[in-house]
């Protein structure tokens, strides 16, 4: 007989799904938040309504105007992170201590993402929407289960950690 998934698989799975739908050249990101074991949001990433896609237009203007830059920043990148789209989808009531999955993987190689995780601005949002918890998918079997509290408490700029 069949072994039935794990609630925390069967949510990453559907991040995954999700993160089908994202428009952007170098990663597809799914997140999905979930309260009370329902799913309250979806979010992909991808370029603001009404704005052209960099899969539309042909090009990551990331690459393009910031070719031999890292991190070029937020404003180098057309998209809107899955994190930020599922969280402006909900009412924060229905947010406050749920649980957001989030799944990134890369374009090209269909690899997950090295190190996984939300992007400074992203926790920013998470930690002001009232999610408890946020949980990453490290390959298809494993995952990392983060506290948001440890976000709060081991703020980045006071540690000097900045992530940007």
């Amino acid at each position: 007989m069949e072994k039935r998934i794990d609630k925390i698989n069967y949510y990453l799975n559907i991040a995954e799904t999700v993160a089908q739908r994202s428009t952007c050249l170098r990663k597809k990101s799914g997140a999905v938040i979930v309260n009370k074991d329902e799913i309250v949001s979806t979010g992909y990433s991808g370029a603001p309504r009404g704005r052209e896609n960099c899969m539309d237009l042909g090009f990551c203007s990331k690459k393009k105007f910031f070719p031999n830059v890292r991190h070029a920043g937020y404003d180098a990148c057309r998209s809107v992170h899955a994190e930020m789209n599922a969280i402006i989808s909900s009412s924060r009531k229905d947010m406050l201590g749920g649980t957001l999955y989030l799944v990134q993987y890369r374009t090209e190689t269909k690899e997950y993402e090295e190190n996984p995780g939300c992007c400074q601005m992203c926790r920013k949002l998470v930690i002001n929407s009232g999610i408890d918890k946020v949980v990453v998918r490290i390959n298809k079997d494993e995952y990392q289960v983060i506290d948001v509290e440890e976000w709060i408490k081991n703020d980045d700029l006071l540690n000097g950690k900045i992530t940007y």
